[in-house]
């Protein structure tokens, strides 16, 4: 396998492995308590999940490709909450995270962006290989605050996946 390829290889297994985190973490709680706020910023485990589909929405098709096709909804929810049903958001981020893959699979690490993303962080990645690395540090970063959240909703610690 060609070094590139086997970076990317990594990089999409990392990235894989992040993202099977944050609805495993939460998986089992009902639709209720995946839209109970437990911190004062008011976000919801829900919400996060969303936000997490926009994330890979705006990093893999806005930026590294330059468009994204409509969504039916504004990206527009703050802080983090959605009206959303648990089916229409965990269906969402599955969607995503598909067409981020496919983005990665047709695009070279060392590809430059096509659209833009706010300074400072928007100048700091020069190419998919960055935003990649970018994803994985975000989705884990979400991950842990799921798992924070979780044991305050339930006291339930160590869950995702195995």
């Amino acid at each position: 396998m060609h070094a590139n390829g086997a970076e990317k290889k990594t990089l999409s297994a990392f990235l894989a492995a992040q993202r099977a985190g944050a609805p495993a973490i939460v998986d089992g709680l009902d639709p209720q308590t995946l839209t109970t706020a437990v911190l004062p910023s008011g976000w919801t485990p829900l919400g996060l999940i969303e936000h997490l589909g926009h994330a890979e929405r705006h990093w893999f098709q806005e930026v590294a490709l330059g468009t994204a096709e409509p969504l039916d909804w504004p990206d527009d929810h703050a802080p983090l909450t959605t009206p959303r049903t648990p089916e229409v958001v965990f269906a969402f981020y599955e969607d995503q995270c598909r067409r981020s893959d496919a983005v990665i699979a047709r695009t070279p690490l060392s590809a430059p962006p096509q659209g833009r993303h706010p300074e400072p962080l928007g100048d700091e990645l020069a190419d998919l290989r960055g935003i990649i690395l970018h994803m994985i540090e975000e989705t884990a970063r979400h991950a842990g605050h799921l798992d924070i959240a979780r044991e305050l909703l339930d006291g339930r610690t160590g869950l995702g996946p195995r």
